[in-house]
């Protein structure tokens, strides 16, 4: 399972699984899309992280809300992504749902210390979600919210992968890099969690 999860992210799919099966995501009802959460994982939502501006901020805090966490890079071929991330916030917010970013060089695309980050986030893309100081995204050394994303739909191959989380901290689905923030199929899945 987890190679078939791992050819689907390295070739763009969303990877939904349940019962020992992989499917690709699709903009079923409401009641599928809950269905297949409860299978991927439970609650995701622990630890305390900083966020760019220094605030400790418990996970916990954005149960209830329908999560979107994305790693990122500022020196990335994806990097303009950021634009359409905070254009999909700044839409659906007031229904629920919230961006968190953890800027990683896991990737060697991420060498600007974390104020220069926010300053760069903010100057080219108005960036005003969530976003957290440098963190480890893949392998043992993962945090513990990347560590637990992977164990429940596999770990990003390369910056601006996407995890969906529902209201009670759940994955639902990861898309890759490929998948642009405001895609259809992601947009679609978002609105039916909200």
């Amino acid at each position: 399972m987890r190679l078939v999860a791992l050819l689907a992210v390295v070739f763009g799919c969303a990877v939904v699984s349940g019962c020992g099966s992989d499917a690709v995501a699709d903009s079923s009802s409401a009641a599928a899309v809950a269905a297949r959460s409860a299978a991927l994982s439970d609650d995701v939502l622990h630890g305390t992280y900083t966020r760019l501006n220094g605030e400790k901020t418990r996970l916990a805090r954005f149960r209830g809300k329908v999560v979107l966490v994305v790693n990122t890079a500022t020196q990335c071929g994806f990097t303009p992504q950021f634009d359409g991330l905070e254009k999909l916030y700044r839409k659906y917010k007031r229904r629920g749902l919230v961006l968190l970013g953890f800027p990683s060089n896991d990737f060697a695309q991420e060498t600007r210390s974390n104020s220069d980050i926010a300053t760069f986030c903010k100057a080219n893309y108005g960036v005003s979600f969530p976003m957290f100081t440098k963190t480890k995204v893949t392998g043992a050394r993962a945090n513990g919210l990347f560590h637990d994303l992977a164990a429940a739909t596999g770990q990003p191959v390369w910056n601006f992968n996407k995890y969906l989380l529902d209201r009670k901290g759940r994955v639902v689905a990861h898309y890759t890099q490929n998948t642009e923030p405001l895609a259809g199929e992601l947009v679609g899945q978002i609105k039916q969690l909200l």
